[in-house]
């Protein structure tokens, strides 16, 4: 028997191959019992019958074992015809081996086992009527072992209750280990399910976020363009009062930023765009974020430390992660501007951004909320930048991590997956 065929990935054929390991425990042991009755206790069996039994069952066996191989999932009726199978071979070996009198007849238990816990109520069934027909049967027709009659062993022991132990504990272990594996594989299978739902939950937010900045941005651009022609003779009427002057042009830069903003943000909405992700240098990238962040918080004071290792990882990055990296230095600089610590280290497989501040830390009520849902750690904030921060950084199959420093001040851990260099 194979010990390193893979597993496939679908339930019906991890089944199918716990199934093949108990069958192939389960015969083993049957030829160990039978070798043991003839040769120790002088059992008088159609050798050849069984014989032969047993060799069907194994080339079975190994059969399976090569289908397994083959591209395609297992549906419920092949299952059920290796369990029907399992029943006929069963009730074989008991009529050439004592009928119902043999004491492993109980074993018929195993397969409707696995039947009720693996396939469909009417299938499940039919292997139950199986088994019934068969012990039924075997208790009228089948080749009586003078043996399995001796009411006890030279030591005292009766045969018949030695062997019914022996199938209890055969049965206990091969029912056990099925169902344990079973009911892991579908607990598994709830997890992944789970974090499918709630990665759909969150793509859907994202999306809901994402359509109401385009609606909002298409919506301002026509006030802002009123409010700059309305500026423009404003200007013109406004001329010789040079505080007037002043103060109008201000307004006017400020509405120019404000459309030069949404055009920004209409260019980074391109998805041809976000799709190019592109290969950098960790440590270059990281500075040139900082730079730019300094252009928009320049009354903060700060530190980027770099782990002393040689080289440096590569990352893959495109805009929206700059923007979210930002985004987490912002809220650092809102917390307190003062001595923000930024550190970069990698290991084998990820790269670990460290932000650092000294402010009043993040409240443990909702700490494990933050970037799940719209929830923010500021009076007048909606949580949005933090929601799409996390939202962001789990694309690219990182994540991020919050925690109050022993020493006062939150810690915000980024990771984010190394990448190998662009050939």
């Amino acid at each position: 028997m194979p010990a390193a065929l893979p597993l496939p990935l679908s339930t019906p054929n991890r089944n199918m191959v716990r199934l093949t390991i108990v069958r192939g425990i389960t015969w083993t042991g049957f030829l160990f019992g039978i070798v043991i009755g003839v040769t120790g206790l002088g059992f008088e069996l159609d050798v050849p019958a069984v014989g032969a039994v047993i060799v069907v069952m194994a080339l079975i066996n190994i059969g399976t074992w090569w289908r397994l191989g083959r591209p395609r999932d297992v549906s419920h009726r092949e299952y059920l015809a290796h369990l029907l199978a399992d029943m006929a071979g069963l009730t074989l070996l008991f009529y050439f081996t004592g009928g119902a009198t043999n004491p492993f007849i109980n074993y018929y238990l195993v397969p409707v086992t696995i039947a009720a816990a693996t396939l469909p109520w009417r299938y499940a069934w039919g292997v139950a009527v199986a088994g019934l027909a068969g012990t039924s049967v075997l208790m009228v027709f089948y080749h009586p072992v003078p043996q399995l009659g001796m009411p006890h062993l030279q030591d005292g022991v009766s045969l018949h209750i030695l062997g019914v132990w022996l199938n209890f504990a055969l049965s206990a272990g091969l029912v056990t280990f099925f169902i344990f594996k079973m009911a892991r594989a579908l607990r598994g299978r709830e997890q992944a399910l789970s974090r499918t739902r709630e990665a759909v939950l969150r793509n859907e937010q994202v999306l809901a976020v994402a359509t109401q900045a385009a609606g909002t941005a298409h919506e301002l651009g026509t006030p802002l363009s009123t409010m700059a022609v309305l500026l423009n003779e404003m200007r013109e009427d406004a001329r010789g009062n040079e505080l007037l002057e002043k103060d109008i042009d201000l307004l006017r830069e400020q509405v120019d930023t404000c459309k030069s903003r949404l055009r920004h943000l209409v260019d980074n909405a391109d998805r041809r765009r976000m799709a190019n992700a592109e290969i950098r240098e960790a440590r270059e990238w990281l500075e040139e974020v900082v730079q730019r962040w300094l252009v928009l918080r320049p009354d903060v004071g700060y530190r980027l430390e770099v782990t002393g290792r040689r080289g440096t990882p590569r990352l893959s990055v495109d805009t929206t992660l700059a923007q979210a990296l930002t985004n987490l230095l912002n809220n650092a600089a809102d917390a307190n501007p003062d001595n923000i610590l930024i550190q970069l280290d990698w290991k084998t497989d990820e790269v670990v951004i460290d932000i650092r501040d000294h402010g009043p830390g993040v409240s443990l009520d909702i700490a494990d909320q933050l970037g799940e849902t719209f929830v923010s750690t500021k009076s007048k904030g909606l949580g949005i930048g933090l929601f799409l921060t996390h939202a962001t950084i789990n694309r690219f199959g990182g994540g991020v991590r919050l925690y109050n420093h022993p020493e006062g001040g939150t810690l915000t851990e980024v990771t984010l997956p190394r990448s190998a260099p662009e050939a």
